[in-house]
């Protein structure tokens, strides 16, 4: 793992001009929002929630997710209404009550300030990311976004973050990718992407994997520092 450090904190490398950030658990702290709506969804059907379920599907936009979701489970449901049901009950919780990250929108504005053009690289949909950005005082951060439904590949492949850089402008090798998933850390790395990880929860198995496949890991914003 390469690490940039000053006496105060993490620096980007000077070749980076653009930045691709993930949402969930990057960003926004909305990791417990998943996991309540999982165990809702599960519990409705009789189901307790598997150990490496909620871990399976952060990588899968919303499709994959119910396809998975019936595939494991033997459901006899349509897809479609499996991505309603989960829309129905995370939809409000984007629009008015989740928050950034500490220390998130101060970064944001300090790459803004210093020219670092940024997108949004995300399993999500606009219908979740625009509210929660808006809400949030941030969506003009963001010059660009793109979405693993765009690419229809998951974050197990670096196809979005790809995207996302072409849509900046920028080289691969140009850019950083911050992500708080092993497998997303682990895909933008393959490809030369700059990978900042960001350790989020405690799950310590997934923090090993970032840390190895990571050029940097942060557990908050504050950790970086921006020359003066």
């Amino acid at each position: 793992m390469r690490m940039e450090l000053t006496d105060m904190g993490i620096v980007l490398p000077e070749r980076i001009k653009a930045a691709v950030f993930d949402l969930d658990g990057t960003l926004i702290a909305s990791s417990h929002v998943w996991s309540d709506i999982d165990e809702k969804f599960l519990a409705k059907r009789g189901i307790e929630v598997p150990e490496d379920y909620c871990r399976s599907i952060a990588v899968m936009n919303f499709r994959e997710g119910a396809d998975y979701t019936i595939a494991r489970f033997g459901l006899d449901e349509r897809p479609e209404d499996i991505v309603e049901e989960w829309f129905g009950m995370a939809r409000y919780e984007y629009a008015h009550n989740i928050r950034m990250k500490d220390g998130a929108e101060d970064f944001l504005r300090l790459l803004k300030d210093r020219g670092v053009r940024t997108a949004l690289a995300t399993a999500s949909s606009p219908l979740l990311y625009i509210p929660v950005l808006e809400n949030n005082g941030v969506l003009d951060c963001f010059d660009c976004f793109a979405s693993t439904e765009e690419v229809c590949r998951s974050k197990e492949h670096p196809d979005v973050y790809i995207y996302a850089a072409g849509k900046l402008g920028a080289a691969v090798k140009e850019c950083a990718v911050f992500e708080d998933i092993p497998e997303g850390a682990e895909s933008a790395a393959s490809c030369g992407f700059y990978v900042c990880g960001c350790l989020d929860g405690e799950d310590k198995q997934a923090h090993e994997r970032i840390r190895a496949a990571a050029d940097v890991t942060f557990r908050s914003y504050s950790e970086w520092e921006f020359e003066r």
